[in-house]
Protein backbone atom coordinates (compact mmCIF):
# COMPACT_ATOMS: atom_id res chain seq x y z
CA UNK A 1 0.00 0.00 0.00
CA UNK A 2 1.31 3.77 -0.83
CA UNK A 3 1.25 6.11 1.57
CA UNK A 4 0.55 9.87 0.23
CA UNK A 5 1.51 12.46 2.98
CA UNK A 6 0.04 15.22 0.42
CA UNK A 7 -2.64 15.43 -1.07
CA UNK A 8 -2.02 15.20 -5.05
CA UNK A 9 -2.00 18.61 -7.25
CA UNK A 10 -5.20 17.12 -9.03
CA UNK A 11 -7.47 16.64 -6.14
CA UNK A 12 -6.49 19.99 -4.34
CA UNK A 13 -8.72 21.49 -6.42
CA UNK A 14 -11.23 19.41 -6.49
CA UNK A 15 -12.12 18.53 -3.25
CA UNK A 16 -14.86 21.10 -2.74
CA UNK A 17 -16.42 20.37 -6.34
CA UNK A 18 -16.77 16.88 -5.15
CA UNK A 19 -18.24 17.83 -1.94
CA UNK A 20 -20.48 20.28 -3.86
CA UNK A 21 -21.51 17.26 -6.38
CA UNK A 22 -22.34 15.11 -3.60
CA UNK A 23 -25.50 16.71 -2.19
CA UNK A 24 -28.96 15.40 -3.69
CA UNK A 25 -30.38 18.98 -3.73
CA UNK A 26 -27.33 20.42 -5.54
CA UNK A 27 -27.26 17.84 -8.16
CA UNK A 28 -30.84 18.99 -8.60
CA UNK A 29 -29.98 22.32 -9.12
CA UNK A 30 -27.41 21.78 -11.57
CA UNK A 31 -30.13 19.90 -13.28
CA UNK A 32 -32.15 22.51 -13.67
CA UNK A 33 -30.09 24.47 -15.94
CA UNK A 34 -30.61 23.76 -20.05
CA UNK A 35 -27.22 23.84 -21.94
CA UNK A 36 -25.75 27.46 -21.91
CA UNK A 37 -28.50 28.95 -20.10
CA UNK A 38 -28.51 31.45 -17.37
CA UNK A 39 -31.06 31.69 -14.06
CA UNK A 40 -31.51 34.00 -11.64
CA UNK A 41 -32.26 32.84 -7.80
CA UNK A 42 -36.36 32.94 -8.60
CA UNK A 43 -35.97 30.88 -11.37
CA UNK A 44 -33.85 28.63 -9.82
CA UNK A 45 -36.54 28.57 -6.70
CA UNK A 46 -39.25 27.68 -8.90
CA UNK A 47 -38.30 24.94 -10.20
CA UNK A 48 -37.23 23.66 -6.97
CA UNK A 49 -39.12 22.11 -4.15
CA UNK A 50 -36.51 23.91 -1.71
CA UNK A 51 -37.11 27.46 -0.16
CA UNK A 52 -35.09 30.42 -1.31
CA UNK A 53 -33.07 30.67 1.86
CA UNK A 54 -32.25 26.80 0.93
CA UNK A 55 -31.49 27.65 -2.47
CA UNK A 56 -29.34 30.85 -1.97
CA UNK A 57 -27.61 28.00 0.58
CA UNK A 58 -27.07 25.56 -1.93
CA UNK A 59 -25.63 28.30 -4.49
CA UNK A 60 -23.52 29.94 -1.91
CA UNK A 61 -21.89 26.04 -1.89
CA UNK A 62 -22.11 25.56 -5.68
CA UNK A 63 -20.87 28.80 -6.52
CA UNK A 64 -17.61 28.55 -3.85
CA UNK A 65 -16.81 25.00 -5.16
CA UNK A 66 -16.25 26.42 -9.06
CA UNK A 67 -19.10 24.79 -10.22
CA UNK A 68 -21.35 27.75 -11.01
CA UNK A 69 -20.19 31.29 -12.63
CA UNK A 70 -22.18 34.08 -11.68
CA UNK A 71 -22.68 37.45 -12.78
CA UNK A 72 -24.65 40.32 -11.36
CA UNK A 73 -26.71 42.38 -13.54
CA UNK A 74 -29.01 45.26 -11.94
CA UNK A 75 -30.34 43.78 -9.13
CA UNK A 76 -30.70 40.11 -10.39
CA UNK A 77 -27.75 37.36 -9.87
CA UNK A 78 -27.53 35.44 -12.54
CA UNK A 79 -25.85 31.56 -12.27
CA UNK A 80 -24.80 29.47 -15.05
CA UNK A 81 -22.64 25.95 -14.66
CA UNK A 82 -18.92 26.30 -14.74
CA UNK A 83 -18.45 23.43 -17.71
CA UNK A 84 -15.26 23.61 -18.39
CA UNK A 85 -14.01 23.76 -14.72
CA UNK A 86 -16.06 20.57 -14.10
CA UNK A 87 -14.61 18.98 -16.92
CA UNK A 88 -10.67 19.87 -16.05
CA UNK A 89 -11.16 18.51 -12.51
CA UNK A 90 -12.87 15.45 -13.22
CA UNK A 91 -10.46 15.01 -15.97
CA UNK A 92 -7.23 15.55 -13.98
CA UNK A 93 -8.24 13.49 -11.25
CA UNK A 94 -9.11 11.00 -14.11
CA UNK A 95 -5.39 10.79 -15.62
CA UNK A 96 -3.96 10.63 -12.11
CA UNK A 97 -6.06 7.45 -11.19
CA UNK A 98 -5.52 6.01 -14.68
CA UNK A 99 -1.40 6.80 -14.01
CA UNK A 100 -1.17 5.38 -10.46
CA UNK A 101 -3.20 2.20 -11.02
Amino acid sequence: MKTVADIPLPFKDTSQLFIALGDPHRQRILLSFEHGERLNILQIVSASILSRTAVTHHLKILHNSGALVSEKVGKEVYFWINLAFIEERLSLVLQYIKAEC
